[in-house]
């Protein structure tokens, strides 16, 4: 006999209590009746929300043809059966949408609420608001109303901050990543189709009858198509809700989207308002609310909200005047009199504390805004909801706990004053007297600095509410804490000597945790956490992220609050260096080094390593912000040390490796990469190679024409990574072709790879380099002998490739062009680099860029046109720049005056000409087309005397010189 059916004998034997077998699925198929037997249970299994889910699920699964192609759902028998037993279950439920909403996704809910529309035969193609209710079947309607409800409903929800989830398997993870991207995609026509969804709710608010709504009854009769005889759409059918019931729900509903949209549109909060009203009006009015699902306490909170909002407020509230006088304050700043306030109202305990929080979040809103001077209103605020907390036995919030990190006197003496005034005068409770005794015990708990602490344990209320016993305990507790705190001579206190404060709850203390960025603090919060909760606490925030290399190093460590400590001092420093503050990252890697070094060799060269890398972007960090301070030597020497090291079966990261050789040659370590480093390590590392290769080239220029063997070397290295697999295969007609692999690089590192890494060159000379060898390569695969990009250098590269096909030339121009664009974020007024920029825009037919960056390069070499621009800079622009050739391009110069077509008002620059001939061509063809205004300006501009031919050569010279500065700045102007 097999284990399974041993099992089920000794079940039926009674020699174990057995477990009923859940319903399936499918089982509801079979049996018409079992689904009504099934949710009459009282603890049904499943839940009714878990079969609609199921019933959904198994819906809208996709087919297989025979061609094993995936086609959409069949739209048959057993799928429209499955889709109405998911109505027949949200029937049962009386379309609870409180209850839908919790236990359905947005998809699963919206796929629901679609077969409701479909099944109530609302029409097809029509847009709700196109639709009159009024003329609808009353289930027709209704199903549209609770459509149309739920919209609104679900952009509200969505708007409320979410927990975010746990990682789970990878396979899970894909499965909630798309279930994420469908309801972002529901909600964007959701939230487009909002204004709709609010006028047919409106229109809904105009009917004075009764509604009617889908029961399991109407269900089966549309199932056994005795809608023919019109009974389900009679008005009657269905379960009866009263137009008062109805309108109170939808009142509630539309109050809701309102108050949200009230934060970008101030008027909507009068519209919420007013609907609130109306809710709290036909609630009173209503005897029986067996239809109307709202939660109450959210009622009373968006009514309070909306007459905040509004400077509203009714006698007739007895809570309204309170509330009323505390809004006023705050509008007329009177923020002294918000914290009286609030101080008399820990004695009287009358404001909810919702409502206290609120406010304080209201002012913390403002501080974010930039209103000044209102931090420490905050700071007082927030200790008088503290104490009231206290009071009443509550948590103590991690903002207020923040606050106590490093207070002055002043805020500790004001805390003691809020404590001595909210205690009830004449005698107050012994239940408010241990709160305030636990709460000034834990106030001396939180404070580090001993003088406080005294401050605190000699006030007369301390005396007074805490036995001589107790207080002797505490105190002697704080000083030997000090001690232990004052005696520890290293920059960073040891982990094992910090003591545990008061506990919290642990969600507080989480997200304490995801807040803190100093490392005694985060362990002491881990100590307490795990003394609440034994689970692995590294995966509070999804965000912490530890490099791949080394999670199975950390994740292998056996005490827990151990590994939990690393990974997140680790994944915190990481994101510091990412934000670049290197301030708290160095903190948080020294702490993490020094717990790893008691017990894991491995961990502590890791972190060795990440210290490394810190350093150096910090270093590369203030170069790129114009400091010229060279790196210190020992900074130099420990780079050496980590490109040499090897060390068996230690994780080492790429990037650090990567980022050494780029810190080296940034600050021209060329002597090291060249002739130093082990050849073992060039061989192995492309990095390396790549550095050593750039570093011999850039030493060796401009060098003799035999030094050239490494540029070559160079080129070899650079060609391969640009290169693609080839792979020959005969076609169907017989002749072999070629096929190319672009993914799969031939070279020591792909591509990608190598432009991260070329984007972290900073030298200017290194930059050159590989923008030289990047134009040639550009002009040998581009093979345009006209248009030619220049750059320096370009004589050491070879000029031809012997195997050309394999080059991916579109590779080759993406990395030229970002490349350059880099190389001018770092430095933009490099003459040679705008040319090589303007050159590539010029041979790519991008003449208004191109004639951008020849001015650039103009303005740059000779200091914005006020000297001669280099006869070498400009070569081939048209007209007015002709004149800058060595030799006048008459031929380029004529052809370009001849276009009628061109927008580029050249008539207008007649001034800056002063080449007789152009001059004299100008004149002819605005006579021959028949231009008179145009040939005067020409004529005018050729009589001026000092561009007579018979003047003097020095007389010629210096008016093409005036004119070509005035061109030039006037260009100049136009373009930047």
């Amino acid at each position: 006999m097999s284990a399974e059916a041993a099992d089920r004998v000794a079940a039926v034997g009674g020699s174990r209590p057995s477990t009923p077998l859940q319903t399936s699925w499918f089982e509801f198929l079979l049996d018409g009746s079992l689904l009504e037997k099934h949710l009459e249970k009282s603890n049904p299994d499943p839940l009714p929300v878990q079969l609609i889910i199921q019933f959904l699920e198994q819906a809208s699964k996709p087919s297989v043809n025979e061609q094993n192609q995936v086609q959409p759902p069949a739209d048959n028998r057993r799928n429209r059966t499955l889709k109405l037993l998911a109505l027949k279950v949200a029937a049962h439920m009386k379309w609870d949408l409180d209850v839908l909403e919790k236990g359905l996704t947005i998809p699963v809910l919206n796929m629901l609420l679609n077969e409701l529309l479909c099944v109530s035969k609302v029409p097809p193609g029509v847009k709700h608001v196109d639709l009159d209710l009024s003329t609808l079947p009353p289930t027709t309607a209704m199903a549209v109303i609770i459509y149309n409800r739920w919209a609104i409903r679900t952009i509200v929800l969505s708007s409320f901050p979410e927990k975010q989830t746990k990682p789970g398997p990878h396979q899970m993870n894909i499965i909630v990543q798309q279930e994420k991207e469908m309801t972002e995609n529901i909600l964007t026509v959701l939230k487009e189709q909002a204004a709709d969804s609010i006028s047919v709710l409106e229109g809904a608010l105009r009917l004075k009858k009764d509604f009617y709504v889908h029961t399991l009854r109407t269900l089966d009769l549309l199932a056994a198509d005795a809608a023919a005889n019109g009974e389900t759409e009679s008005s009657t059918a269905g379960l009866r809700i009263s137009a008062d019931e109805l309108h109170c729900q939808v009142h509630y509903d539309l109050g809701g989207i309102f108050f949200q949209h009230g934060f970008t549109d101030q008027p909507a909060f009068e519209k919420a308002r007013d609907h609130f009203r109306q809710t709290k009006e036909l609630l009173r009015k209503l005897d029986s609310t067996v239809h109307v699902h709202l939660d109450e306490k959210r009622l009373a909170g968006y009514w309070n909200a909306c007459k905040a909002m509004t400077g509203d407020c009714e006698p007739s509230d007895p809570q309204s005047t309170l509330y009323d006088q505390i809004n006023s304050l705050i509008r007329a700043n009177n923020y002294q009199a918000v914290i009286e306030a609030f101080i008399k109202d820990n004695v009287s305990r009358s404001l909810p504390n919702h409502f206290r929080q609120s406010v304080l979040r209201e002012f913390l809103y403002k501080v974010q805004q930039g209103e000044s001077g209102l931090d420490l209103v905050c700071h007082k605020l927030c200790v008088c909801n503290a104490v009231r907390d206290a009071l009443e036995g509550e948590v103590l919030s991690v903002r207020f706990q923040q606050l106590l990190f490093k207070p002055r006197k002043l805020m500790v003496d004001f805390i003691l004053e809020v404590c001595t005034r909210s205690l009830e005068k004449d005698r107050p409770s012994e239940t408010s007297r241990r709160h305030m005794a636990n709460f000034l015990k834990t106030l001396c708990e939180s404070l580090e600095d001993l003088s406080l602490v005294f401050v605190v344990s000699s006030h007369k209320l301390f005396m007074e509410l805490l036995k001589e016993e107790e207080r002797k305990v505490l105190v002697e507790q704080m000083r030997k804490r000090s001690a232990t705190i004052n005696l520890s001579g290293k920059p960073l206190p040891s982990f094992y000597d910090i003591p545990a404060s008061a506990s919290v709850n642990i969600g507080q203390l989480e997200q304490q945790l995801i807040l803190s960025l100093e490392p005694r603090r985060i362990r002491q919060i881990l100590i307490e956490l795990h003394g609440m909760a034994e689970r692995p606490f590294w995966r509070v925030n999804s965000k912490w992220e530890v490099p791949p290399d080394y999670i199975n190093v950390i994740l292998g460590i056996k005490d827990n609050l151990t590994k939990d400590l690393v990974y997140i001092l680790m994944a915190k420093g990481l994101h510091c260096i990412a934000i670049k503050d290197f301030v708290h990252a160095r903190q948080l890697f020294s702490a993490c080094l020094e717990l790893v070094t008691e017990f894991s060799p491995k961990l502590r060269q890791v972190m060795l390593n990440e210290m490394l890398l810190l350093e150096v972007r910090a270093h590369e960090t203030m170069a790129s912000e114009g400091s010229k301070e060279r790196p210190p030597p020992d900074l130099v020497s420990r780079v050496r040390g980590y490109l040499e090291m090897r060390i068996h079966d230690l994780p080492l990261r790429q990037v650090v490796g990567e980022e050494c050789v780029a810190f080296m040659l940034n600050w021209r370590e060329n002597d090291y990469l060249t002739l130093q480093v082990p050849p073992s390590l060039v061989m192995n590392n492309p990095y390396i190679k790549i550095g050593q290769l750039l570093a011999s080239t850039c030493k060796e220029l401009p060098g003799p024409k035999e030094s050239r063997r490494t540029a070559k070397e160079l080129w070899d290295v650079v060609v391969q990574i640009c290169s693609m697999s080839i792979q020959h295969k005969r076609n169907n007609d017989g002749r072999v072709g070629l096929i190319k692999h672009r993914e799969s690089s031939m070279g020591i590192m792909h591509r990608s790879k190598f432009i991260t890494f070329i984007k972290k060159l900073r030298e200017p000379l290194v930059l050159t380099t590989l923008i030289s060898l990047f134009v040639r390569l550009h002009s040998i695969v581009r093979d345009d002998i006209v248009n030619e990009v220049t750059a320096e250098h370009l004589s050491i590269w070879p000029s031809t490739l012997p195997n050309i096909q394999a080059v991916d030339v579109e590779a080759v121009a993406v990395t030229v062009k970002e490349l350059v664009s880099y190389a001018l974020t770092l430095n933009p007024n490099n003459q040679s680099w705008l040319i090589t920029q303007a050159d590539i825009y010029f041979v790519t037919n991008q003449y208004s860029a191109a004639l951008n960056f020849y001015f650039q390069a103009g303005a740059v070499c000779s200091d914005f046109f006020t000297k001669a621009v280099p006869p070498d800079v400009y070569t081939d622009q048209v007209a007015v720049l002709c004149q800058f050739l060595r030799e006048v391009d008459y031929m380029t110069a004529f052809k370009a005056l001849q276009e009628q077509n061109s927008h580029d008002s050249m008539d207008s620059f007649y001034d800056y000409i002063w080449d007789v001939t152009i001059l004299e061509y100008l004149t002819h063809i605005h006579h021959k087309r028949g231009e008179i205004e145009k040939r005067q300006i020409a004529i005018k501009a050729i009589g001026q005397t000092e561009l007579n031919t018979s003047n003097p050569e020095e007389v010629l010279q210096l008016a093409a010189q005036k004119r070509k500065k005035r061109f030039l700045q006037a260009m100049a102007k136009l373009y930047f």
